[in-house]
């Protein structure tokens, strides 16, 4: 489900119908009776990754882009961390690199954000066979920039090339100083006279469109920008045609026309591809033509959320001219913001390594009893990172009741949101989303805090309820971020409650909770086996 959006249709402002997206599930439950169902063929060794396909009728990226003939030469910032020593780039994006003797190891310096399991999945290897002349740590991370000796495994992959730092992608503190709709009114194309109606905002301008998207998710708004004015020339001109009018971003889907509709299911895909990487679940990606090749695993998070967002809109013809180094995203994006690889050496690593997190206490009062109803899943929309959980208070009443049960703060911090649902508690007090440590709430009804208000642990935000987006039951739905990124809540910095701590399980809202040796699953109905009771002496 999409969360925090409860909005009837979208009205474009030309008069062209709305598209209806609402749909309600009820469930049977037992005790308590809730629900959280909130938002929520490979090539051959020896063949090139990216022949242009035959056939034609897929969309292609804004007129006067061709084919690229000479290798990518967009390179991050040389003071940056990079994979050196990897196999040389091909002569032609996307195509691979001469396999090197398989008695050769490769040699990887990590990124912020590594773990070794995970790096392991990457380089198609065991854990136990990479090397380092420093001591590693089993499973938390990683040091950025520590030498690691890996077997050669894998042959054929994905350009190399690193497109954008991962400060780019998410809404980082690299954007805190970005004015979106001073920029957007400067630039003068058809984004500024955009409009749209939203169910919560009523007549909304296209900068707010991006802003909140942005915000909500906490995807760059720079990067959302980019890639409108990439591929339908939306920030600084005007659309060539009616498919890019009613679909900027590339998704031709009658229920996803719209700036709105387009830009959700833009971060969607961002933040699969940029929390598969970081958690080690994506190595591969699928282009529209049914070709699938192997990501390069000295990649960053940043360049392969880029890449799996361009391989759902692109054909490979298509996704190798995003990738060109004179007409391609990357070079377009330097053209509207400058060098983001500059910006990044300010504000990266955005997962230093000896990040721990702060004490975060169950979200409802001492001597209550709830359920634990959703294990790890998405943080905003369905899918991305799984750093949410989600409670929900007994009941005897099914589906969406009122309920008189108090959502408390976890942590105290400063409120830097409050509204449509929705309380975020920055843990640092500098006022800002984008940094530090900051906690979200959503599905809370009776708000009862301000944007800018001070709270300390135990203080009342709330009521649970099934307000801010689609759910089937009443429920508190939580999760992390810091510096921007969503912090998954089974991984190296685990979401710990009271002392609980969360484990994911093998699909999204499934899951366990452990503490002293006693374990609690999660339980979308609200099984009598999820309770889970906040005593006085909790941690």
């Amino acid at each position: 489900m999409r969360h925090g959006k409860v909005f009837i249709a979208a009205i474009r402002s030309a008069g062209r119908k709305p598209a209806w997206l609402s749909r309600l599930l009820v469930i049977s439950l037992i005790w308590p009776l809730v629900s959280m169902a909130c938002s929520i063929g490979v090539l051959d060794q020896d063949d090139p990754l990216f022949a242009a396909p035959s056939g034609g009728g897929q969309w292609t990226p804004t007129a006067g882009i061709s084919i690229p003939e000479e290798s990518i030469a967009t390179t991050p910032d040389p003071n940056l961390p990079s994979a050196t020593t990897t196999p040389a780039a091909a002569s032609e994006p996307g195509v691979p690199a001469p396999a090197a003797a398989e008695n050769t190891p490769l040699l990887y310096y990590t990124q912020a954000g590594d773990t070794l399991p995970v790096v392991a999945v990457r380089f198609d290897v065991q854990p136990e066979e990479i090397t380092s002349p420093l001591v590693l740590p089993d499973t938390s991370l990683l040091q950025p920039g520590t030498l690691l000796i890996i077997p050669r495994r894998l042959a054929n992959t994905t350009s190399a090339t690193r497109l954008l730092p991962d400060s780019e992608l998410v809404y980082s503190p690299s954007g805190i100083d970005f004015d979106i709709e001073a920029y957007v009114s400067q630039a003068g194309g058809y984004l500024s006279q955009y409009r749209e109606w939203l169910g919560t905002t009523q007549w909304t301008s296209g900068a707010e469109i991006v802003a909140r998207v942005g915000l909500e998710n906490s995807i760059n708004p720079r990067l959302l920008l980019a890639l409108l004015e990439y591929q339908s020339g939306w920030v600084y001109g005007q659309p060539d045609n009616a498919m890019q009018e009613d679909y900027p971003l590339g998704m031709i889907d009658l229920s996803k026309a719209g700036l709105y509709a387009q830009l959700v299911w833009t971060v969607n895909h961002l933040s699969i591809g940029y929390y598969g990487w970081r958690e080690g679940t994506m190595t591969e990606i699928q282009f529209r033509d049914g070709v699938t090749a192997r990501l390069a695993p000295d990649l960053n998070a940043g360049t392969v959320a880029l890449q799996y967002y361009l391989a759902q809109v692109y054909d490979t013809t298509g996704w190798v001219q995003a990738l060109d180094a004179e007409n391609g995203l990357a070079p377009a994006f330097e053209r509207l913001f400058g060098n983001p690889w500059v910006r990044a050496m300010d504000v990266e690593p955005l997962y230093p390594p000896d990040l721990t997190q702060p004490p975060i206490i169950l979200p409802f009062l001492i001597g209550q009893a709830w359920s634990y109803t959703g294990g790890p899943h998405g943080a905003w929309e369905h899918d991305g990172a799984r750093a949410a959980l989600d409670f929900a208070p007994a009941t005897t009443e099914p589906g969406c009741a009122d309920s008189d049960a108090w959502v408390v703060a976890s942590a105290a911090g400063l409120v830097v949101r409050s509204g449509n649902a929705v309380v975020v508690i920055d843990l640092d007090g500098d006022g800002l989303e984008q940094t530090g440590w900051n906690l979200l709430y959503l599905h809370l009804s009776d708000l009862q805090v301000e944007t800018g208000d001070w709270v300390e642990v135990s203080d009342l935000l709330g009521h649970p309820s099934c307000e801010g987006g689609f759910a089937t039951g009443t429920h508190l739905h939580m999760a992390r971020k810091y510096n921007g990124e969503w912090i998954p809540a089974d991984g190296p910095l685990p979401f710990v409650l009271s002392g609980w701590q969360a484990h994911a399980g093998d699909q999204a809202y499934q899951g366990t909770l452990t503490r002293n040796g006693e374990t609690i699953p999660s339980s979308i109905y609200g099984a009598h086996e999820s309770r889970i009771l906040r005593l006085r002496d909790d941690p």
